[in-house]
């Protein structure tokens, strides 16, 4: 995230830009062209093509994104103002096509809102870009209070960009609410999900999305991993709120492909818009493509993956699960060794979380624990089996998890969490459950951010859950016309004594609340 210590002339650099390109594209077996070459032809000032990002906010700094169109330095100053006076400037990486143009630096932040500002100056000394700017606040200190928005899945089930209705709105709502970090709890693109021209809606509307070629079919390629972030960014909406607010980014399956698991060769159905039907491949493309469009610091990922903890301020602790990448293939989900989290990660967050000074710790989960998820007819997707009795299958993990944290006396865990397309708030309870060695505690959902919306799930028993309030469509894949796109709200006073939690519609207003009281 530093910037180079030694200094290469332009000749130079742009011979490592192409190899590196070059050599990029052949590691993951693509063609030369899909990675290097029209970047370096451009003439005139460098232009950044799709706006600033704020990330993995720390204690002292945080993480901003920039892409431009060719080769070029990306330099940021930041300042305490939105005027820059006194403003430091930070030389940051060069942004070559071995990260499709894109790049990270970590900036350093005191107090209250960072104000950010980021060119792309030219390798051969010539005019710099025009700057875009942006700003992100710091973690709070003593008794500042802190708002906290969630939300997940984004240009799912064939809607795209529509500005003819006003494109990604829900964005400029939650943009308007001033909120002090944001939870991308995956789906933050739909890689398996191709757009079409035009879709009609049950009462004769038409849907006509804005189409990019990477989006015209499922991605298979880096290239077309990497069309799925650029498109979502063609969006006024979602760049202005991505300049807003710093993010904490997961992912999820749709930024690979419907449903996948380690080790997963497609078949059937799913199979039929594949060339490249090995789930790792593509895991691996997308990967690489996750990392480079998002804010995210691999440094602060354990092995530089994905789960990772993060603390914003003396309250609240924030702990990113990754429930894609270590579990074993989706079966009817009854076995002693079924996995969701591995092994090593359980661990990780059972002893992330006891160590913990944080009063609120919030754990950012990809899917929901007590929701019956299927993935087609025998087998299941998420943790949940539809077995009353005690846990099994994966859910027999969690429940560890949840046995520890009760042993060791964890308090204040809460749970947030998207993906299942509706908002809700669970209340999971060892009084009503057939597993009770855990403490009570919530689970929120809330979604979609901009995709179709689904009915509620049924609940499985093994946990306790009871659904205090549920709202979605009546029936499946409603678009963002039709008024079911959530995010929810986590509002901690400055004390910390109190989490107040708001269930959302796309406006903004307040479809549900409650105020839980630290222990």
């Amino acid at each position: 995230m530093v910037s180079e210590r030694h200094v290469l002339n332009r000749r130079a650099l742009l011979r490592t830009a192409v190899a590196g390109g070059i050599a990029g594209a052949a590691a993951l077996g693509l063609p030369a062209a899909a990675s290097a070459g029209p970047a370096l032809l451009r003439s005139g000032r460098p232009v950044l093509t799709h706006g600033v990002q704020a990330g993995d906010v720390r204690p002292g700094s945080g993480l901003v994104w920039t892409r431009a169109d060719r080769p070029s330095r990306m330099v940021v100053e930041v300042a305490d103002d939105p005027g820059f006076r006194r403003a430091r400037r930070i030389p940051g990486p060069v942004l070559t096509p071995d990260t499709d143009l894109a790049g990270k630096l970590r900036v350093p932040a005191g107090t209250g809102r960072v104000h950010y500002r980021v060119r792309a100056e030219p390798l051969d000394g010539g005019p710099a870009s025009e700057p875009l700017t942006g700003s992100f606040r710091a973690p709070p200190g003593p008794g500042e209070p802190v708002r906290i928005q969630w939300s997940g899945d984004v240009a799912g089930q064939g809607w795209g960009i529509d500005r003819g209705h006003g494109g990604m709105r829900i964005f400029s709502a939650m943009a308007g609410r001033r909120p002090d970090l944001f939870l991308h709890c995956g789906d933050t693109v739909y890689a398996d999900g191709p757009l079409t021209e035009s879709v009609t809606l049950p009462d004769g509307r038409i849907w006509r999305n804005e189409l990019t070629p990477e989006k015209a079919k499922v991605a298979e390629s880096l290239a077309e991993f990497r069309g799925q972030y650029a498109y979502n960014l063609l969006d006024e909406h979602l760049r202005r709120y991505a300049a807003s607010v710093a993010q904490i980014v997961q992912w999820d399956d749709h930024e690979v492909t419907n449903n996948w698991y380690p080790g997963e060769v497609l078949t059937g159905e799913p199979a039929e818009d594949y060339t490249e039907r090995r789930v790792d491949v593509l895991a691996a493309r997308g990967f690489r493509a996750f990392h480079e469009w998002q804010p995210l610091d691999p440094r602060a990922a354990v092995d530089g993956r994905v789960y990772r903890r993060l603390s914003f301020g003396p309250h609240v602790e924030v702990f990113v699960l990754d429930m894609r990448s270590y579990r074993g293939p989706n079966t009817a989900n009854t076995g002693p060794a079924e996995r969701i989290l591995g092994e090593r990660q359980a661990r990780w967050l059972v002893d992330a979380l006891a160590s913990s000074r944080a009063t609120w710790k919030i754990v950012q989960s990809d899917m929901p624990l007590g929701v019956l998820v299927p993935d087609g007819d025998t087998a299941w997707e998420a943790v949940a089996n539809g077995r009353s009795g005690p846990p099994s299958g994966r859910e027999s993990e969690i429940a560890g998890v949840l046995a520890a944290l009760h042993r060791r006396r964890v308090r204040d865990v809460v749970w947030v969490t998207a993906d299942v397309h509706y908002t809700a708030a669970h209340h999971y309870s060892p009084d009503r459950a057939a597993f009770d060695d855990f403490d009570p505690f919530w689970e929120f959902v809330s979604g979609p951010l901009h995709a179709g919306a689904f009915g509620p799930n049924e609940l499985d028993p093994t946990f306790g859950p009871r659904a205090e309030f549920v709202r979605g469509p009546d029936r499946p894949g409603a678009s963002p016309l039709e008024g079911f796109q959530h995010f929810g709200e986590l509002d901690v006073a400055g004390d910390g004594s109190t989490l107040t939690v708001h269930l959302r519609d796309q406006t903004g207003a307040s479809l549900w609340s409650r105020t839980l009281t630290a222990s």
